[in-house]
């Protein structure tokens, strides 16, 4: 117990000097490519800190538990706005670029609904059993294509928010950069185990450890990265993480393996779940829209929806 107590602690202190070291080189990429920021938050660093969430569902759908791997994405998406950007909110007030607002967010509102709708498959003939196919998996796989084509439109603009002041060099910072996603990855595995472990000794039950332990420990590296960002003034990163994180977790997270290695067959989940992962999505939009930020008061209205859900999952 002890041994993973101290385990746990390295895990925090790995991941945050991790996420740290990564912001600041991916921030440096950015500059050295004269790419804008937003880019490199919606590529490098949101698909770096969904490795976790990947991991997982791979593991999970070879052991046939497809449930963890719905779970897993779900609970990561609401978690990365509802706790993510809520908390980077309590530092300052995260400012997001116009063309984020009206092509960004849009895209990651439509794929969240457009997975929402995949699952729901009963509701729209009582007759079906609740499963997630191939087929909808390719359905998701294809909608991620055309956020890459978007994606490369975008490098065909270069654009870099750096004027002249002093930036680290290319290869140091794409050295940062790796250096700082293996210990986000590390750091958070230390964590997810360690905490895991320490769950189990103190008579912890499997659906809760899954519910805390797994959901929020594979949001960890977007957790801290965010937060490192937006202390550091890094907002297009810390915005660009948790959007990009979203629709990494849907088209690949999920998708990717589901075409690979099989449909899941039997699914059980509360559509409350699909409802406020949707809702924190639409939310995140409109907070955005109204005046091109995300205020402290709106992140405070962030985090007490995201109480109110883990009231009613664990105790409802």
């Amino acid at each position: 117990m002890i041994l993973q107590v101290l385990l746990l602690i390295v895990g925090f202190v790995v991941l945050i000097k991790g996420a740290d070291v990564f912001v600041d080189g991916a921030s440096a990429v950015a500059a050295n490519f004269k790419v804008s920021k937003m880019l490199i938050g919606l590529t490098i660093v949101s698909f770096g800190t969904s490795a976790p969430e990947f991991a997982v569902s791979v593991k999970s759908l070879l052991s046939g538990n497809g449930d963890i791997v719905l779970g897993n994405v779900i609970g990561s998406n609401i978690l990365n706005i509802l706790l993510i950007l809520g908390i980077s909110s309590m530092f300052h007030s995260l400012n997001v670029k116009n063309s984020t607002v009206k092509k960004e967010l849009p895209i990651t509102m439509l794929i969240t609904i457009l997975f929402a709708v995949l699952l729901s498959d009963n509701l729209f003939d009582s007759g079906i059993r609740p499963s997630f196919t191939r087929s909808d998996g390719i359905v998701l796989l294809l909608f991620f294509l055309v956020f890459i084509y978007y994606l490369f439109t975008m490098m065909r603009n270069k654009t870099t928010d750096d004027s002249d002041q002093d930036i680290m060099s290319i290869g140091k910072a794409i050295v940062f950069t790796i250096l700082g996603i293996v210990a986000i990855i590390l750091g958070s595995n230390f964590v997810v185990d360690s905490a895991s472990y320490i769950a189990k000794a103190l008579g912890v039950s499997e659906r809760m450890i899954g519910l805390t332990v797994v959901a929020l420990g594979t949001s960890l590296p977007e957790l801290v990265t965010s937060t490192m960002a937006t202390k550091k003034g890094e907002y297009d990163i810390a915005i660009g993480n948790v959007v990009g994180s979203n629709i990494f977790n849907i088209g690949i997270v999920i998708g990717l393996p589901v075409v690979i290695l099989g449909g899941i067959g039997k699914i059980t989940f509360s559509y409350i779940d699909l409802i406020v992962m949707v809702v924190a999505s639409i939310l995140l939009f409109l907070f955005s829209y109204n005046d091109y930020k995300i205020t402290k008061k709106e992140g405070a209205m962030f985090l007490m929806l995201f109480v109110l859900y883990y009231s009613y999952v664990i105790f409802g």
